[in-house]
């Protein structure tokens, strides 16, 4: 579990209230211009593991692997694809927004993280009916589940 009980709750608020942030202006950027720029995702990389080393007391070793294992599976997948269709799937930033979720939430939510964005995106997909040519921004369903799994983590505590 990333973060403890004795996180207090003003601490809370404040870094979910960042967090909302960052990832509303992620959002807005990507439904726009269907990139995540890196001046949003790599600072909530680094704010995530701050506040978890800070919570913890302690090198966040689950949240380390997390940011590295979320960022290296996106970029894999996105490679992989670009390679089988000629086309980019996934981009660098949503390897880079994987990789805050993984330093926020630690490397076992990032499953989680994953099936919730994917079905989310699916879904909205399937209601919409869009062409298999047409661009879907992937970056809105995986903030969304971030914060979803962030706040939901916190309160569960």
């Amino acid at each position: 579990m990333p973060l403890t009980p004795d996180m207090p709750p003003d601490l809370f608020v404040a870094s979910t209230t960042i967090l909302a942030v960052f990832l509303g202006l992620l959002v807005r950027v990507d439904l726009r211009e269907k990139r995540l720029p890196d001046r949003y995702t790599l600072p909530l990389i680094v704010m995530g593991l701050v506040l978890n080393a800070y919570v913890q007391a302690a090198v966040p070793t689950g949240e380390i692997w997390g940011a590295i294992v979320g960022y290296l599976a996106f970029w894999a997948l996105g490679g992989l694809f670009f390679k089988l269709r000629g086309q980019e799937g996934l981009g660098l930033g949503d390897a880079k927004l994987v990789a805050a979720a993984g330093a926020w939430l630690g490397l076992e939510a990032l499953p989680m993280v994953v099936l919730i964005s994917a079905l989310g995106a699916l879904g909205f997909a399937l209601i919409k009916q869009n062409k298999r040519t047409e661009q879907l921004a992937f970056g809105p369903w995986l903030a969304a589940a971030f914060l979803i799994l962030w706040i939901a983590r916190v309160e569960a505590i």
